[in-house]
């Protein structure tokens, strides 16, 4: 089995960060456009928003055929530079065309 052939779940995953919501818009649309079905945004922490954003701006001004398919919410525990154990909210949003 050739595996380079095969896409991979991660290949349509956007990571949201510090950059402005346009850059991850441009992410989301190009994405759909070289044909995937579905593109998965995710973000943690302050990003979550920024995460929003994205989805509702792919959605509502470049790409109006496209839904969320389902939302992911969850808590991940991350590890401080002091060697504290954090919990920081994270969100999945699974964009889909039909």
């Amino acid at each position: 089995m050739n595996t380079e052939t095969t896409p991979k779940a991660e290949d349509n995953v956007i990571f949201v960060g510090n950059k402005p919501v346009m850059n991850y818009v441009l992410a989301a649309v190009t994405q759909f456009n070289e044909g995937a079905k579905e593109v998965t945004i995710k973000a943690r922490g302050r990003a979550i928003s920024r995460a929003v954003d994205t989805a509702e701006v792919v959605r509502n001004r470049f790409l109006l055929d496209v839904v969320v398919d389902r939302i992911k919410i969850s808590t991940e525990e991350l590890t401080s530079e002091k060697g504290d154990n954090i919990n920081v909210s994270s969100i999945e949003i699974f964009l889909k065309r039909p």
